[in-house]
């Protein structure tokens, strides 16, 4: 099969690919218009953030697969491409421990404003009676927002710190996080309302849809602690960043962030964010799977997915198909 690489992937498993009789193009830096000009008569087209719309689409001759590789599909036009029928896989869970970890060094940074004692340690400057008034965090409370593989990765990472981790309780849970639950002694609450309430900590690991965009509304924010910390390394649109920014500067809420709406889509650009530039935050370049770890396991599920197809796996049966 022809097969387009039109984001960052390992060498090695390029040459897997290779090895399998595959033709490979790989061109990390391909988006947009050069995207729609290159895709040609693929019939794989494999992204990471790169965005797959209706151009790209229309413009493909022979397309059969697109492999978002990572677990979120929402910069992909998935409704489009299944009437052209292609089929649209991703690769849940691989990044898992790596969005987690990230997760935990926002808490970890906010709470020890590390970010900030750096900065000022570059520009020769000692404040250690400012820096020396962390609160700490055993104890503390962290409510999880979207208990998946991240959040229970990060339910693990929390409480091995002494945190107490509440989720908003559901019936019929997965028997993997039954048990996280148990042996973390999670505690489940009834409502969002609830969670925000009892927690002085709220980390968001949900997809983006109609249902949760811009969950993180002023209302939302009223009901947060004063003082509270918010952690979003989901997507950015659930978070109104007017609101956050509102919240910031009226009740202290400090928030780390790895993702941000119109963030760029190429990985160096110029990006003007008065939510990430605002002091009381701390960013990273959404990053969350960028690990080494990460991206070869992400990389092994891609080429489980290529092998599903290539083995003649209809809709029902494609690993990991989500149209």
């Amino acid at each position: 099969m022809k097969i387009l690489i039109a984001d960052n992937f390992p060498p090695s498993h390029q040459a897997k690919l290779r090895d399998g009789g595959h033709e490979v193009s790989f061109d990390p830096k391909l988006e947009g218009d050069a995207l729609t000009a290159a895709i040609g008569d693929h019939e794989i087209l494999i992204v990471r953030s790169t965005r797959v719309d209706a151009a790209v689409i229309d413009a493909a001759a022979a397309l059969k697969l697109v492999i978002r590789a990572g677990a979120g599909t929402n910069t992909i036009d998935k409704a489009h491409a299944a009437a052209n029928d292609i089929r649209v896989c991703n690769v849940p869970g691989a990044n898992a421990l790596a969005v987690a970890e990230l997760a935990m060094g926002l808490i970890i940074a906010i709470d020890r404003r590390i970010a900030d004692n750096v900065h000022d340690l570059r520009n020769r400057t000692w404040r250690k009676k400012l820096y020396g008034q962390a609160r700490g965090l055993y104890g503390r409370n962290l409510g999880i927002l979207g208990l998946g593989s991240i959040g229970l990765a990060l339910a693990e990472r929390a409480h091995a710190f002494g945190i107490n981790v509440h989720v908003v309780a559901k019936a019929n849970r997965a028997q993997s996080a039954a048990e996280t639950i148990a042996a973390c002694q999670v505690r489940e609450v009834a409502s969002i309302d609830e969670l925000l309430k009892c927690c002085d900590i709220v980390s968001l690991h949900l997809p983006q849809t109609e249902q949760t965009e811009k969950m993180v509304n002023r209302d939302f924010l009223a009901k947060m602690q004063d003082g509270a910390i918010l952690i979003n390394t989901s997507r950015g649109g659930l978070v109104d960043e007017a609101a956050l920014i509102e919240a910031i500067d009226g009740k202290g809420i400090r928030a780390g962030l790895d993702v941000y709406q119109n963030e760029p889509a190429s990985s160096e650009a110029s990006f003007e964010s008065a939510l990430a530039a605002h002091p009381a935050v701390c960013g990273t370049h959404h990053i969350g799977a960028s690990t080494a770890q990460a991206q070869t396991a992400v990389a092994d599920g891609v080429l489980r997915v290529i092998e599903s197809h290539a083995q003649g796996h209809g809709q029902g049966a494609l690993l990991h198909c989500v149209n």
